[in-house]
């Protein structure tokens, strides 16, 4: 990882991936040169607030569309796994 996760950290989609809603199945699916990946809701809430907010902001936003939800945690595991498979990068 070339930066740490925290609340500080900004999160960006990494530039070969695309998000985008598609029609026909009603989801949101994240495009990318090899292929596509179909998200649930949570994990396209996520990436759409994944263009330089930093984590704090993040999940300050879930927060307020899901109010009451302890969903710190979640974003954060989340994160770390579109880390992982080079879905974002981290500033």
């Amino acid at each position: 990882m070339v930066a740490e996760l925290n609340d500080r950290t900004t999160v960006r989609l990494a530039p070969a991936y695309r998000l985008q809603w598609e029609e026909a199945q009603q989801v949101y699916v994240l495009l990318y040169p090899e292929g596509m990946v179909t998200l649930n809701a949570s994990a396209s809430d996520i990436l759409k607030l994944c263009n330089g907010q930093s984590l704090r902001d993040i999940v300050a936003e879930l927060r307020r569309c899901y109010p009451g939800a302890s969903l710190e945690t979640d974003v954060i595991e989340f994160l770390k796994a579109a880390l992982d498979e080079g879905w974002i990068h981290l500033t």
